[in-house]
């Protein structure tokens, strides 16, 4: 795997993580009894972005580290994972 296709691939498992990591420590309006007239009581108490951005950067290095360990010590790679759907074959 080249650095470049490496990057690609770390910036799309970035994006599932920070929006799988998105709703992970937050409060609402409503948590905090600090309602503000105008919004739904749902809605987030105070912007905490950035923490989630530095969670899921933290979280994708782990992952592409993990993925790089295994594909260059051990020769695991995309290539290695199993069919999950088998051919047909074309008997009659």
């Amino acid at each position: 795997m080249s650095w470049v296709t490496f990057i690609a691939v770390g910036f799309v498992v970035w994006w599932v993580v920070i929006f799988a990591a998105l709703p992970f420590g937050l409060r609402t309006q409503d948590d905090k009894d600090e309602v503000t007239l105008g919004t739904v009581s749902s809605a987030p108490h105070g912007p905490h972005i950035l923490k989630v951005v530095i969670r899921a950067t933290l979280i994708t290095a782990a992952i592409m580290g993990a993925y790089y360990y295994l594909s260059t010590e051990w020769g695991i790679g995309i290539d290695s994972i199993p069919r999950i759907v088998p051919e047909l074959s074309q008997q009659r």
